[in-house]
């Protein structure tokens, strides 16, 4: 392993210039930078973790707490993981993943152990316990995710209200007037989190607006809990000719019982999904969808978290808009017998 003094010997330096170098703590002229650098370079030289936080006062790892349920849809949630980690390499910072479902606790361990610079906080509940303490610590978070009150907040999401809004305008279009929605585990609105909250509040609104019907139903996903609410929603509401799928679980066992049930789709029931695209396109009938843009949330959220960190940043929130794709799986509603 290369040391420092040895970078020091290449470059014809002093160990302390290669220090500062690394620090930034002293002005070293132009050529020196250079030179120093580019012995770095030549040689591998990769500063001990140790010794380099001890000398900023920075660890240069980021937390990220990203609670691993199993009612969530975990795919999504490591495809934002992976998107916060190598964006947040490019920027010299390293991430530590905490995965248990701990919440508060958690952010005391972060906080109180100095074990990294900087939170990005997943899965976030409209009323989240973790916020008092987001808000009362000097460590920069960033959200990804919205909760009721944003106040002394960075918040990062899909806009969920806006997504639902879209499901429902796009077949309201299609003259759909009795729309179900086939919505995450129960578990999920117990906990009141927030993109699932906020995707039935948008399409409920929306749906009033237009004089649309919407049945709402949580679902755990799999087969035969799908052929249980699928049932006691065509019970229910037997003219329903939309659905709405915010459950990637769902999608497959709901297109499978609708086949079963000789419901061709689309030409007696239409269906859109808010799902990842890949989802989407690998159904066995390509999915009309709003696809979760979660590369683009992990980056995001990594670019405002490292702006705070230098100390440029104020809080906001900021949502991405909704993008509807239209595939094989909406068309018009049948006409009334």
């Amino acid at each position: 392993m290369v040391t420092l003094a040895e970078v020091a010997q290449h470059a014809g330096v002093s160990a302390s210039t290669v220090s500062y170098v690394l620090s930034g703590k002293r002005s070293i002229s132009a050529s020196t930078r250079e030179r120093v650098e580019q012995s770095i370079r030549e040689l591998g030289y990769h500063p001990n973790a140790g010794a380099r936080a001890l000398a900023s006062s920075r660890s240069n790892i980021i937390a990220l707490m990203i609670p691993l349920r199993t009612d969530m849809y975990v795919p999504v949630m490591m495809e934002i993981a992976i998107a916060v980690a190598t964006t947040a390499r490019t920027h010299g910072y390293d991430v530590l993943l905490l995965t248990g479902e701990e919440g508060p606790d958690a952010v005391r361990r972060v906080t109180g152990s100095g074990l990294a610079d900087a939170m990005i906080v997943m899965d976030v509940e409209l009323e989240d316990e973790r916020l008092p303490l987001l808000r009362g610590t000097d460590r920069p978070s960033v959200l990804i995710g919205l909760p009721a009150d944003t106040t002394g907040l960075t918040c990062v999401d899909l806009d969920w209200s806006a997504t639902g809004a879209l499901c429902v305008e796009h077949l309201a279009t299609l003259g759909h007037r009795d729309i179900a929605v086939i919505g995450e585990a129960p578990a999920v609105y117990e906990r009141h989190t927030g993109f699932a909250e906020r995707t039935l509040d948008g399409l409920r609104s929306r749906a009033r607006e237009l004089g649309l019907k919407v049945l709402h139903r949580a679902c755990e996903g799999g087969f035969d809990a799908m052929a249980a609410i699928l049932a006691r929603i065509l019970d229910e509401r037997p003219g329903t000719t939309g659905f709405v799928v915010q459950n990637e679980s769902a999608v497959e066992p709901l297109l499978a019982l609708l086949r079963q049930q000789g419901r061709a789709v689309p030409e007696d029931i239409s269906v859109v999904a808010i799902c990842p695209e890949q989802v989407a396109v690998q159904a066995s009938v390509r999915l009309t969808s709003v696809a979760v843009p979660a590369q683009e949330m992990g980056r995001r959220a990594i670019e405002h978290l490292v702006t705070k960190l230098d100390g440029h940043a104020r809080d906001e929130v900021v949502l991405l808009a909704p993008e509807l794709t239209v595939r094989a799986s909406s068309g018009p509603a049948p006409s009334a017998p």
